[in-house]
């Protein structure tokens, strides 16, 4: 296995790459970190990534194929690699030893539908899993999403419930000035908030999938470095979980993969009919906001001056974290930070 030199610590984790259905298909172009990598499966649920360059003529390998031993073969000369980014062979060669050439190879593996990539050496053996995805009783549907902004803005955007009142208007949320209570609370591996007393009567989506009887538990769960978790449990034993990880493809640009997993007995499938459509539609209001941010942050220098208030609950903690992590720090102690009212 070849890695990067040492850098940033954020390196060290796993990030997606592409669904194991499009890699099984053929080879896929993926970018991470601003680099540029060709996946593609080995056979017998294997995967591997190389860096997407050949060395021959610098032609992309990820517009190749894979031969019968597994290898990655050039689309140009025919050049093939193993996984592990060694020349296998050379057809032109009528008889010879092969030469000693490598491509860079990454970290790579298959879990959940997904191939993911770590450019770093692992700070886990493998990916985070997906909560309740396969569980019992529960439907699960994936949408991804690519986002004009660097990763900690994506988190924040999806665990920021004030933003959901205007951006989401009777969609998810409609403003009601009533107070909710927030308690933030740091974790060994993220922060989360605790929502009490949430107004749910001018929501379209709850209108329509909970009376308003049932007692509503809502967190919102930022799992570092790149990880958000929005989590809603009602006292009929229904659930309804979304779970987004952050893949950055360069500095401004991430590609989320959300897979929304929800248990709501015999209504399950009727409700996918209504609240996937409807999930595309929510998360298209947040990509056109965050487009409409970056476009003005260019307009303006292309810095990103923000102004934080009491109300930006988690994105210190993001930053902080992501900080932490990047440069090999210790995090904060965990415990509960402080209490918030808020008005929704």
């Amino acid at each position: 296995m070849t890695t990067p030199p040492a850098a940033d610590g954020l390196h060290n984790y796993w990030y997606i790459a592409a669904t194991e259905r499009a890699v099984r298909k053929k080879p896929q172009a993926v970018r991470l970190f601003g680099r540029h990598y060709a996946v593609f499966h080995q056979g017998g649920g294997r995967y591997a990534a190389l860096l997407d360059c050949c060395p021959h003529r610098n032609v992309p390998l990820s517009i190749g194929k894979v031969n019968e031993k597994g290898c990655l073969q050039c689309a140009y000369h025919g050049w093939s690699f193993d996984g592990g980014g060694k020349l296998d062979s050379i057809p032109a060669l009528c008889c010879g030893e092969t030469p000693d050439v490598r491509v860079p190879a990454v970290h790579c593996m298959a879990q959940d539908g997904y191939v993911w990539l770590c450019i770093g050496e692992p700070a886990m053996p493998v990916p985070l899993r997906f909560s309740c995805l396969g569980e019992a009783g529960y439907t699960t549907f994936r949408m991804k999403t690519r986002f004009a902004a660097p990763v900690d803005w994506c988190l924040e955007n999806f665990l920021d419930c004030p933003h959901a009142v205007y951006v989401h208007d009777s969609w998810f949320r409609a403003p009601t000035g009533k107070p909710v209570r927030a308690l933030l609370r740091r974790n060994a591996d993220g922060a989360q908030i605790e929502y009490a007393d949430e107004p749910r009567e001018k929501s379209l989506v709850w209108r329509l999938l909970q009376n308003s009887e049932t007692r509503m538990s809502h967190t919102d769960r930022f799992i570092a470095p790149s990880t958000s978790q929005v989590d809603y449990r009602f006292s009929d034993g229904k659930h309804y979980i979304v779970t987004s990880s952050c893949t950055p493809l360069d500095e401004n640009t991430t590609e989320v993969h959300t897979v929304i997993s929800y248990k709501f007995g015999r209504l399950n499938g009727l409700i996918r009919l209504l609240f996937e459509p409807l999930s595309h539609l929510i998360i298209r209001q947040d990509v056109n906001m965050m487009q409409k941010q970056r476009d003005n942050i260019d307009r303006f220098g292309g810095r990103a001056r923000f102004c934080n208030s009491a109300a930006d609950l988690l994105m210190p903690e993001i930053t902080g974290w992501r900080k932490t992590l990047a440069e090999g720090g210790e995090p904060q102690p965990e415990g509960v930070v402080r209490e918030q009212e808020l008005h929704l």
